[in-house]
């Protein structure tokens, strides 16, 4: 055999990207994940706004947020009032450093186009859902969902994740979702939002951004590849396990705090309620977090 022959064959660099971008299978997954937000979307209005049920464990949390007024209210309001400047910045800084660095202006476009669509959407949905109907519950009428607030922060946070590489992506999930959760945590205890409205606004933000993530994996190359976790400190499976025991928690603090007031659903309570509510604010985040997580990471894998 001659020394042509046994020559590998080289792979061009277009070859070599397009082989690197997702097949059939991932876009099937990015699809279910946007109907997925969609459809928690939908659930999550009918049941925490049109139903008795859903409308009284609602607005208990946010009662019961008084509980926790004083030093942590004033702190978080702080927090609140800094927040459009602080999400705004820090999405700034990092998309325009990557898009500096790695010359990735289309991305850029798509994820800043995204974060834009995003709270467009909120606001939008804010105008046009029907105010709260009549329940028997003791409520304000006028419709919050989602928060505006959180969807600023979560589709910052979620701008960021799009853009770096996938070996920073675990850090960014962790760091950006527990930011999101903060924010919608904060407009809880400052009883600006109920516990839903800040959950639908993660579902309006993973609603827009998983198509925008995908759209920049279907351009991408070589900044698209990893070699696995623990290739890098923020690769690392510690953000997934921090994510993931952060979700379980809070899993069983919503049953704990649940069960307190089962059956029957009782007006007795003085925390339960904010203690579920928080709960249900974490879980959403954190599993918005690590779903995100998977499925970047998959579709990011070297074939």
């Amino acid at each position: 055999m001659s020394s042509q022959q046994s020559r590998p064959i080289a792979m061009s660099p277009d070859r070599s990207a397009q082989a690197r971008k997702p097949g059939l299978a991932t876009r099937l997954l990015f699809g279910l994940g946007t109907l997925a937000s969609i459809l928690g979307l939908v659930v999550t209005y009918y049941f925490f706004v049109r139903t008795t049920m859903g409308q009284f464990i609602d607005e208990s949390a946010l009662v019961e947020a008084t509980e926790l007024s004083g030093s942590a209210g004033r702190a978080s309001t702080k927090f609140l009032d800094m927040l459009p400047i602080l999400s705004l910045a820090i999405a700034i800084i990092v998309v325009l450093f990557v898009t500096v660095a790695r010359r990735r202006w289309t991305a850029a476009g798509i994820a800043v186009a995204a974060c834009i669509a995003a709270n467009l959407a909120t606001q939008v949905l804010k105008l046009f859902i029907p105010d709260r109907p009549d329940r028997g519950v003791q409520t304000l009428e006028l419709n919050s969902l989602p928060s505006g607030h959180t969807t600023l922060a979560a589709s910052a946070a979620a701008a960021v994740f799009l853009m770096v590489s996938p070996r920073w992506r675990p850090l960014a999930g962790f760091l950006g979702s527990t930011f999101a959760v903060a924010t919608g945590v904060s407009t809880l205890i400052n009883q600006w939002h109920r516990p839903s409205d800040v959950v639908a606004a993660f579902l309006v933000v993973g609603a827009v951004m998983l198509p925008a993530g995908w759209l920049i994996l279907r351009g991408g190359s070589d900044w698209n590849v990893w070699k696995g976790y623990g290739e890098h400190w923020a690769a690392s499976r510690l953000w997934v396990w921090l994510t993931t025991v952060a979700l379980l928690l809070a899993a069983i603090v919503a049953g704990y705090s649940l069960l307190q007031v089962m059956p029957g659903l009782s007006a007795d309570s003085t925390v339960d309620y904010f203690w579920a509510g928080t709960a249900f604010i974490v879980v959403a985040g954190y599993l918005s977090a690590l779903g995100g997580t998977w499925l970047f990471g998959l579709a990011a894998r070297k074939r």
